[in-house]
């Protein structure tokens, strides 16, 4: 088999503190911003990647989903425990020293981890936690 990641979908509540991260902060382009009964879903991706993509979607915009179920939802998302991504990058520290200088929630500060990586986490205006490996 040849099988490929192309998208991934990563929850947000405020399509404009999502986009001004991903975009702004991250430095992702935005592939597509579609709205449909007052919601939006934004496609971003990293420049150069074409074929990977991240769907910020609305959560809890799925029709099979309870009020119970989006409460949760919303209380996992307020938490920072409902959603996360790995990336990658070849150089952690300056990532880190731009990461920092912008106005975001620092997690972690660049560490090794004792499964042999070393990487820094941040959170996203949703509460997504957002993990960054020095990948050589």
């Amino acid at each position: 088999m040849d099988i490929s990641i192309h998208t991934t979908f990563l929850p947000q509540d405020d399509p404009e503190a999502a986009l001004s991260f991903y975009r702004d902060v991250l430095g992702f382009e935005l592939r597509n911003d579609v709205g449909y009964e007052g919601m939006r879903w934004l496609t971003v991706g990293p420049p150069g990647q074409p074929s990977v993509n991240i769907v910020l979607h609305p959560p809890g915009a799925d029709p099979g989903i309870t009020e119970d179920e989006r409460r949760t939802i919303a209380e996992m998302m307020a938490k920072g425990t409902y959603a996360s991504i790995m990336l990658a990058t070849p150089d952690l520290e300056t990532t880190f020293d731009q990461l920092q200088a912008s106005d975001i929630e620092i997690v972690q500060e660049p560490t090794d981890q004792p499964w042999g990586m070393r990487d820094c986490a941040v959170r996203d205006p949703a509460g997504n936690m957002v993990r960054i490996q020095e990948m050589a």
